[in-house]
C-alpha cells in the first residue's frame, strides 16, 4: 500500500478575489471549485490546478477576510515548490514576475499573501499537469506540484514517520522523496526560526497525499495502529478525506482520487459557479447575499 503521490496543499487567504486573480490569471492555474468550508460555510474553499483538477496539480484557499497575515514557525509549511519544465521557462517568470530571486533551476518569489514560492525546474520526472492561459506559454506553464519546505525542531534527524508509516524516503540532511505509484513528491525540513508559528493569511492549513480508493481506509487502519490519531472519513463530495497530525505539529489529509471535481459541473465550466456542499445547500440564498463575489478569470478571458 503506497500514495499515489500529493493530492493538494491548503493554504488561508484574507481575500479570496486577489486570491484568485494572482493565482488564475498571474500564474495561470484554472479555478477548479468555487465551494465553502465544510465546516464553516461562510468561507470561501477555493481550488486550482491544472484543466481537470488531476491530484498533484491542486492548491486550494480557505478565506477569512481580511485575516491577518501569518508567520510560519516550528510545524508549519514554509514555502511550496512548483515546477516547471526549463531554465527558459525561468526566464519567462522572472520577465512576467516582480520580486523575484534567481538561482540556478529556481526562482524565488513571494505571492501578496507573504507565502515563499519557488518556481523548480524539476527533476521527478512527473507527467506535466498544466492548465491554459492566453498569456503563458504551454512550454512555460506551471506542471505541477514538486515539493515543499517546512520548520521541524528536530529538522536534521529522520522522521521515521514519514519514512516507516507512510512510505517516504529520507535522502539525509532533512530532505525526503515520495515515490508514489503515480507521481513524485519532495518534502524538506528546515531549522525553526525563533519565533512560533502564527496562522493567518498565507499559511499552510494542510497537506493531503493522495491514495487509491480502495486502499483509503487501510491507511486509516495503519495511522491508529501506530498509535497516531487520526479522525473518521470525512466526505468532502469531491473525495474522500482523513486528517491527523504528525509528530512535527503539522496536519496531514489522505484523500482518495474519486469522484474528482467534474461530478458535479461540466468539465468545460468547472470552477465557474458556487457549488455547495449538500448539508449547506439550505443556505445558499444567505450565502450568495454574503459572500463577496469572486470572479472566474478563466471566465473573462
Amino acid at each position: 500500500m503506497k500514495f499515489t503521490g500529493l493530492h493538494h496543499i491548503t493554504r488561508i487567504t484574507g481575500d479570496a478575489q486577489l486570491n484568485a486573480r494572482y493565482y488564475g490569471d498571474l500564474l495561470g492555474l484554472r479555478l477548479v471549485k468555487k465551494t465553502v468550508n465544510f465546516d464553516q460555510p461562510q468561507a470561501y474553499h477555493l481550488y486550482f490546478g491544472d484543466e481537470t483538477g488531476a491530484p498533484g496539480s491542486i492548491l486550494t484557499w480557505f478565506e477569512f477576510p481580511q485575516a491577518a497575515r501569518g508567520r510560519a514557525g516550528a510545524g508549519a509549511i514554509h514555502t511550496l515548490q512548483l515546477a516547471v519544465a526549463d531554465e527558459a521557462a525561468l526566464d519567462f517568470w522572472e520577465r512576467r514576475l516582480d520580486d523575484t530571486e534567481r538561482a540556478p533551476g529556481v526562482l524565488r518569489f513571494a505571492d501578496y499573501d507573504g507565502l515563499k514560492l519557488e518556481l523548480v525546474v524539476s527533476d521527478l520526472g512527473n507527467a506535466p499537469l498544466r492548465a491554459v492561459h492566453p498569456e503563458i506559454p504551454a512550454e512555460h506553464a506551471i506542471s505541477g506540484l514538486h515539493g515543499v519546505r517546512a520548520y521541524a525542531s528536530f529538522a536534521g534527524l529522520e522522521d521515521t514517520v514519514l519514512t516507516d508509516l507512510l512510505g517516504f524516503t529520507y535522502e539525509g540532511e532533512g530532505e525526503y522523496l515520495l515515490e508514489g505509484s503515480d507521481r513524485k513528491f519532495r518534502f524538506a525540513y528546515d531549522a525553526p526560526p525563533a519565533w512560533h508559528d502564527d496562522q493567518g493569511a498565507g499559511s499552510v492549513h494542510h497537506i493531503a497525499w493522495a491514495s487509491r480508493d480502495e486502499d483509503h481506509l487501510g491507511w486509516q487502519e495503519r495511522i491508529r495502529g501506530a498509535g497516531g490519531y487520526v479522525t473518521d472519513v470525512r466526505d468532502r463530495d469531491y473525495f474522500k478525506a482523513i486528517y491527523f497530525p504528525i509528530p512535527t505539529g503539522i496536519l496531514f489529509e489522505i484523500a482518495t482520487l474519486s469522484p474528482g471535481f467534474a461530478v458535479d459541473e461540466d468539465p468545460e465550466h468547472i470552477g465557474e459557479a458556487l457549488r455547495l456542499p449538500a448539508q449547506h445547500e439550505h443556505l445558499r440564498d444567505q450565502l450568495e447575499a454574503t459572500l463577496r463575489p469572486v470572479h472566474n478569470p478563466r471566465v473573462l478571458v
